[in-house]
């Protein structure tokens, strides 16, 4: 409210926004932007539909709703969204730990909880969850694509409403999207739509697009934001640091080393390792969270098994550079990336030299390639310094190794066995 009034010179308090702004928008209309379960808005006459209601019906919903409000009703989720269920009764799936202490709420509260609830960032997944952003930038933004969701669902007969903290995904993940978006047209190149068996209705957003666009957008290194989701069954998992200085960190290493267009194709293939409920659970957001899907395979052996080294397929490259980017960015470091390249260059060589067809050197550079810890690594060496003829680098790579904190060890050697599978499939 504070940023609104403060962009449009207005001194709106939470009622009257709600009623001269945030109403029109969501609900004076045969299709609603969102759908409250057990609100006013919703509950209808037998035979009714939104569809149908004319204006002076959806003015009724209204005061029924300011009506109890007035009469300081104790607050509940039908006309308080995210608040508990009115049942307090064991079980309740949406009125788990709710106190039987009478605490006061101000009437500004049932207010802003409608507002606020119209806020949520809707990303893909399953469970599909929502985050609450809290920089003011961000909410006008989201702000501006409610009038083009009214505009779009008024102008499209077939276009389901109910949807709008998933077009908040999308919205936003346009919005900062500078290659692709527009301020004179706005819905220009923007196609958030989806075909379903009843029409239309709006995809939902995967969550490294919605935050990729935050971090190229915004030059603050941490942004804050609570996860949640509601549903027959409210999910609550907090407040989370989304590292914003991390998530650019990959997606700049990639078009750095491979360019800006081929960085953009692999931007679907980020934070693809695990789902983003997961990911919250680990408490932040950062390079971890953006970890490609089984790239666990070419970095840890099952049981009594070998690694799986990597091969290099020219039609699957992008795949093959966001591990590598990955890897890269893991490390923190990007002279690795020149370091591993000359190691796995130097063991390569070791292979090549042999003209014979003996398979010494070939098992021996294996042995190097599979190893995954510093341990395994260092006794790995002690074969290949006699048959190799760049001993300085195998030298600097092992004091390179020795100095590496544990845990990026599995890191700079996948890097490794990534770097070896282009310069094999090169040569």
């Amino acid at each position: 409210m504070d940023a609104y009034n403060e962009k449009y010179g207005t001194k709106y308090d939470a009622k009257t926004f709600f009623v001269e702004v945030y109403h029109p928008l969501f609900f004076d209309s045969n299709k609603y932007l969102q759908w409250i379960s057990n609100s006013p808005f919703v509950q209808m006459k037998k035979g009714q539909k939104v569809e149908t209601l004319t204006p002076d019906e959806r003015r009724v919903k209204l005061q029924v709703i300011m009506s109890k409000v007035e009469e300081n009703a104790k607050p509940d989720a039908s006309i308080a969204p995210g608040f508990p269920a009115s049942e307090t009764k064991e079980f309740s799936t949406t009125s788990g730990q709710v106190t039987d202490l009478d605490f006061m709420t101000e009437k500004e509260d049932f207010y802003l909880s409608w507002i606020g609830s119209g806020f949520g960032v809707g990303l893909q997944g399953k469970p599909s969850m929502s985050i609450l952003f809290f920089n003011p930038e961000i909410l006008l933004d989201i702000f501006e694509g409610w009038k083009l969701y009214r505009k779009a669902l008024d102008e499209t007969d077939k276009l389901a409403g109910n949807k709008v903290n998933t077009w908040n995904g999308q919205w936003i993940a346009h919005r900062y999207d500078k290659g692709n978006y527009y301020a004179e047209q706005p819905m220009a190149g923007f196609n958030p739509f989806e075909t379903t068996k009843e029409g239309m209705s709006i995809a939902a957003q995967s969550w490294t697009k919605v935050l990729i666009g935050i971090a190229r957008h915004f030059t603050f290194p941490k942004i804050m934001g609570y996860v949640y989701r509601f549903d027959k069954t409210n999910t609550t998992i907090g407040f989370i640091p989304f590292n914003l200085e991390h998530i650019r960190r990959p997606i700049e290493l990639y078009k750095r080393l491979f360019g800006e267009e081929e960085g953009r194709k692999a931007e679907e293939l980020w934070g693809t390792g695990m789902g983003f409920k997961a990911c919250c659970q680990k408490g932040a957001i950062g390079i971890e969270a953006m970890r490609p899907k089984d790239i666990e395979q070419y970095m840890i052996a099952d049981k009594g098994k070998d690694i799986k080294l990597p091969q290099y397929d020219e039609n699957q490259s992008i795949n093959f550079h966001i591990y590598q980017i990955w890897l890269l960015a893991m490390l923190n470091n990007q002279e690795m990336w020149d370091k591993s390249y000359d190691f796995a260059k130097s063991l390569f060589d070791v292979v090549a030299q042999d003209k014979s067809i003996s398979t010494q050197r070939k098992n021996i550079v294996k042995f190097v390639l599979s190893s995954t810890t510093k341990k395994s690594f260092m006794s790995s060496l002690e074969d290949l310094v006699p048959i190799s003829e760049d001993t300085a680098c195998i030298k600097e790579t092992a004091g390179i190794v020795n100095l590496m904190p544990s845990d990026n060890v599995p890191y700079f050697l996948t890097l490794v066995r990534f770097h070896y599978a282009v310069i094999e499939k090169e040569q």
